[in-house]
């Protein structure tokens, strides 16, 4: 229904689209997701021609929409968009509201788009606000009002850029109702959120946006319990990271320990767990691997997790197949394993090293 070929997206301090290819099938329910500012938003519009792409093709069915030929007033009547911040007009009742596209755009009489508004504010269960104006209504309110007004164009495709982001807490609840019910139609749908469970529970396809494109897609299952890459796994399980790359035998071990020291307080990791960290940065590192003659590069990431408050602390280096356990500093191993909850180690060969080690802090 939807393709996107090398869509580029340049603005004069960011390029938050570089190079995105993806396809949008018919009846798809698809959750754009990432971190705040890595182009969830601005590939809704370049799709809806909000804005204008730098670069690339984008088609709907078989017609290129950015096209200088298409007609985008007639392909945005089949491509419904909902904003967070609702845009409603606030000189227009509910009503009226929902029934100016309808009217001015596609020319249905008024009264025909009187009953089907009157059915799609039953739909969204605000039947009884259809002469209310939008200053009377709460932001829940203004944000099922703004779906049932898309709704009314009948779009094949729907957009819903954030459609939660600018409510009170309390009012979430209701537009989710709202858009799971919709769901169910069978209308392709495109929602941005940084609602994880919802999007888990509503969507059959995950674009997982960073480094100016579509990172990584898949099933809810696929991206949710099992990504593949390490920014996805880093943003699902709320992963904070710190790196410290060793080249030679002789590195800055006090800044390393200082920057891990760092790195604990600024995420509020509980001091047992930071000293766990630590010790086991320097037993394994400065007592185990460094004094070996095989081991001249290292490169250690550290990852905290916040959902599950546990450390992983992943080791790799060059040099033969040795195991921390065979070191022949056996107190330096013995402090490491009385600290740690496991400690895994294989032999693989990967971007230059030989050896990995895996420790996990509790």
């Amino acid at each position: 229904m939807i393709r996107l070929e090398h869509v580029r997206k340049v603005y004069p301090n960011a390029t938050p689209l570089k190079d995105v290819n993806a396809e949008v099938n018919d009846g798809d329910i698809i959750s754009v997701i990432g971190p705040s500012g890595t182009g969830k938003s601005t590939l809704l519009r370049c799709i809806n021609l909000l804005e204008r792409p730098d670069g690339g093709k984008i088609f709907f069915g078989d017609e290129e929409i950015t096209s200088p030929s298409c007609n985008i007033h007639k392909v945005r009547q089949k491509m419904g968009m909902v904003f967070q911040q609702f845009n409603l007009f606030g000189h227009l009742t509910v009503i009226e509201n929902v029934m100016l596209s309808p009217v001015k755009l596609k020319g249905e009489t008024r009264q025909s788009a009187y009953d089907k508004g009157m059915e799609l504010l039953q739909m969204v269960g605000l039947p009884d606000k259809y002469l209310n104006y939008p200053d009377q209504l709460s932001g829940g309110q203004k944000q099922r009002i703004a779906i049932a007004r898309t709704l009314a164009m009948n779009p094949d495709v729907i957009l819903l850029d954030e459609p939660t982001s600018a409510l009170d807490p309390t009012m979430v609840g209701e537009v989710q109702a709202v858009i799971r019910k919709l769901a169910g139609s069978g209308k392709t749908m495109m929602i941005v959120t940084h609602e994880m469970n919802f999007a888990r529970a509503i969507c059959n396809r995950v674009f997982y946006m960073d480094e100016g494109g579509i990172y990584e897609e898949g099933t809810p299952d696929e991206i949710f319990t099992a990504p593949k890459r390490g920014n996805t796994r880093r943003f699902i399980r709320r992963l904070k990271v710190f790196e410290v790359t060793v080249e030679g035998k002789t590195f800055d071990f006090p800044g390393a320990v200082s920057g891990i020291d760092t790195f604990c307080r600024k995420n509020m990791i509980a001091g047992n767990l930071s000293n766990k960290l630590q010790l086991a940065f320097e037993e394994l590192l400065l007592q185990i691997l460094l004094p070996s003659p095989e081991v001249r590069r290292i490169d250690s990431v550290i990852e905290y997790s916040e959902e599950n408050d546990e450390i992983c602390f992943d080791v790799r280096y060059d040099g033969k197949a040795m195991s921390p356990e065979e070191s022949e500093n056996k107190l330096s191993y013995s402090l490491l394993k009385a600290e740690t909850s496991e400690i895994q180690y294989a032999a693989e060969e990967s971007e230059g090293y030989t050896n990995r080690v895996k420790i996990l802090l509790r």
